[in-house]
């Protein structure tokens, strides 16, 4: 039985056959497909030539016609449709320096990574596998296409990816695939940071994460990922640690924690990865109260401080660190709950009243003011009302 995205798109492929050319499904919804997973999209690869495709289909977008593929629109969804293709010359260790056309679906499957990525599934569920990848899934294993040194050569990226689907899906990678990911880890300081980071993320949040991290470690892949070279022991530290209940913001944090990078660097690390501003903003304010939940408890004022969201991430990293330790999170909703102010923008004055009333003219001294009332607002020494803080001022500096 095929699921609900196959039956879709299956009036593509119909309509492709009904022109005089193969169409398949290809690629990870065919692995998942067999896996039982969730499928979002479908990929279709087409013994088709782009040119063709459009006397075929009246609505295409050329989105990467060099290498044969393109989107077609059919009844409001749109469908990557690829040619069938042979690749060679990889200069760059990551894409192909030429790329053919070619009219056999076993030639195009054969230039795939994983065996588990290289079946085709036609518009009936009839699976075809030349590469045994029915078997790599039945055994849980990561095998590569052929010889894996040369797969890993062709796009070093695979290693990673490797390494990712181990995260992801719990297989265990092949004897010989796993050699030569430790003969060529060398190879990824071709691959953009970009497409490192994301296959480097994904593998923090899969589901077998601790072991697939320890064999970043083991492998010595982690030396070409940036900020982790020399960490290997600290590494497989944070590997030890259970995150599954943390967000990938948290696991930042964490590992940042875990290889004790100091608070100037915390920028310069998470700017090394390229990850974007918000995110690594989030992600410093995250370590930062991690490091002071370290050794302190608690208060209104640093909960205030802190913020609700960045309270708890912080407090369910330090539970991850210490399993023995009592989540304090109750304690934090109730300390936020309690703050008559939730941050400064929430007070009644502005640095223009302070002027007014104490007859002075802009300076750093207004931020000083506002410092103390805000202070005196959180610890309930004077209520949130223009009035009544403009007298609690005047009675401060009176004495």
């Amino acid at each position: 039985m095929i699921g609900r995205p196959f039956l879709d798109a299956a009036p593509v492929l119909e309509a492709i056959e009904h022109s005089g050319f193969e169409a398949y499904f290809v690629g990870g919804s065919v692995r998942d497909h067999i896996l039982g997973r969730v499928i979002s999209d479908v990929d279709i690869a087409t013994s088709a030539l782009p040119e063709e495709l459009k006397q075929i289909f009246p609505k295409t977008t050329d989105i990467g016609i060099e290498h044969g593929t393109i989107l077609v629109h059919f009844k409001g969804a749109a469908y990557e449709v690829t040619t069938y293709r042979a690749e060679s010359g990889y200069s760059d260790f990551r894409r192909p320096d030429k790329v053919s056309f070619i009219r056999s679906l076993e030639d195009d499957l054969q230039r795939r990574d994983f065996t588990m990525n290289a079946m085709a599934m036609d518009r009936q569920g009839r699976i075809i596998d030349p590469f045994r990848g029915q078997q790599a899934i039945a055994n849980r294993q990561i095998v590569t296409v052929g010889n894996p040194d040369e797969r890993f050569r062709e796009d070093a990226l695979r290693m990673l990816r490797a390494i990712r689907f181990h995260s992801q899906l719990g297989f265990e990678i092949e004897e010989n695939t796993l050699a030569s990911l430790e003969r060529n880890s060398a190879l990824l300081v071709n691959i953009a940071v970009e497409r490192r980071a994301i296959e480097f993320e994904k593998i923090l949040v899969g589901q077998n994460r601790q072991r697939a991290i320890e064999m970043l470690a083991r492998t010595g892949i982690h030396q070409y990922l940036p900020g982790l070279g020399g960490q290997k022991d600290r590494l497989v530290r944070f590997s030890e640690i259970e995150s599954k209940q943390l967000t990938l913001a948290e696991i930042w944090a964490l590992l940042l924690f875990t290889l004790e990078i100091g608070s100037n660097e915390y920028e310069p690390f998470l700017r090394s990865w390229k990850l974007p501003v918000q995110r690594i903003r989030k992600i410093k304010d995250i370590v930062t109260w991690l490091h002071y939940r370290e050794h302190e408890e608690w208060t209104r004022k640093t909960v205030y401080g802190a913020g609700l969201e960045t309270a708890i991430s912080a407090e369910k990293i330090i539970n991850s660190i210490s399993s023995g330790m009592k989540s304090d999170i109750p304690r934090i909703k109730d300390l936020y709950e309690g703050l008559p102010i939730k941050n400064r923008s929430d007070l009644q004055v502005s640095g223009n009243d302070l002027m007014e009333w104490l007859d002075r003219g802009a300076g750093p001294w207004i931020r000083d003011v506002l410092e103390e009332v805000e202070r005196a607002v959180i610890f309930r020494e004077v209520q949130n009302k223009k009035d009544q803080i403009r007298e609690w001022l005047q009675h401060a500096i009176r004495n």
